[in-house]
């Protein structure tokens, strides 16, 4: 029993140290863990604290660019505020522009007239030179004629005083054929009259009693329908029938007033006042103008001396009748002959 407490005894003994040995090396284990534990808490706190501080300054500048970035849009926006604004200011001064264009093209034009305009003027003015030198010329030789007037009045004032007797004389001469004068005139006209009244008498028989054709006055009146058709200036074959009667009777007249009576037959081309709508003539004026001028060219063609003939348009301003009716117009419309006095 002591041999087997010795054993365990010794047993004891040898388990201990050993059991000290694996707990020194596991303390050295655990220290060394913690070594390395404390270097990788180390390493990692500063690698965390550079991260931060790399962090910070990250923040930092997106601050910075968000700030940046704000301005920029704020710049974006005032950009296109002012890009909206140049482009209506483009706009409106292409307009600007394209007007003075024409303005410009305008005043061109002006140029070139003015400059065609300044040439003429030019030329007139050189020749109103030569005229003002010719008049100068001229007044140069009427004053020398005037003085040698002058001289021939002096001369003629003595005579004039020896003269005025037969200047009375010559007065009551003066007077007394102004009175034959007068008479004489007077009969030329009671003479024209009764040519005028023989005229109108055989105008009359040849062309018969016709409501359409009459003497109003010292006139010989034709309807316009006896000889034109409506808006035209054209004579119709009806018309150009009755005028070659007419034509015969100013040639039997023309036999018998004398040469010295300067007679002329005078023909006026009246319309009613209905104003004309389409055709060729603008205007009443017109139309009747025209259709006196025709009677007086047919007249021409049927052997009339032209200085004979007179040709008038009246238009509507002169009507026979007053008022509205169709009979009204009917009688405004018309052709009158009137021999008379040139």
């Amino acid at each position: 029993m002591a041999i087997a407490r010795s054993r365990r005894s010794v047993s004891r003994t040898e388990y201990w140290p050993s059991f000290v040995d694996v707990l020194t090396n596991l303390l050295l284990v655990f220290i060394f863990l913690l070594s390395i534990f404390a270097l990788v808490q180390f390493l990692l706190s500063r690698e965390i604290s550079g991260k931060d501080t790399v962090l910070q300054r990250l923040n930092a500048q997106i601050a910075e660019l968000t700030e940046m970035l704000a301005l920029q849009r704020s710049n974006n926006s005032e950009l296109s505020d002012n890009l909206s604004t140049l482009q209506a200011s483009l706009t409106a001064t292409e307009g600007e522009r394209d007007r003075l264009k024409g303005l410009l093209n305008q005043q061109s034009n002006a140029a070139s007239s003015a400059g065609a305009r300044i040439t003429s003027l030019n030329n007139d003015l050189d020749s109103q030179k030569q005229i003002s030198q010719r008049a100068l010329a001229q007044v140069e030789l009427l004053n020398q004629q005037i003085s040698a007037l002058r001289t021939q009045i002096a001369a003629l004032e003595s005579a004039l005083n020896a003269s005025e007797d037969k200047d009375k004389q010559s007065q009551a001469q003066i007077a007394d054929l102004g009175r034959r004068l007068n008479v004489a005139l007077a009969q030329r006209v009671q003479e024209l009259s009764r040519y005028r009244s023989d005229f109108f008498g055989r105008l009359r028989q040849i062309l018969g009693d016709r409501p359409d054709i009459r003497i109003v006055g010292d006139r010989f009146v034709f309807q316009s329908e006896v000889l034109f058709a409506s808006n035209s200036d054209q004579i119709n074959q009806d018309g150009q029938a009755e005028l070659d009667k007419v034509a015969g009777a100013i040639k039997e007249l023309m036999q018998e007033i004398p040469n010295d009576i300067p007679w002329v037959l005078q023909i006026n081309g009246h319309t009613d006042k209905r104003p004309i709508t389409g055709g060729r003539f603008k205007s009443n004026w017109d139309l009747s103008a025209a259709r006196a001028i025709s009677v007086v060219q047919y007249f021409i063609s049927r052997g009339i001396p032209p200085e004979r003939l007179v040709a008038a348009g009246y238009g509507e301003y002169q009507p026979l009748v007053e008022g509205d009716t169709d009979a009204a117009f009917a009688q405004n419309r018309r052709i009158e002959l009137k021999l008379t006095e040139r």
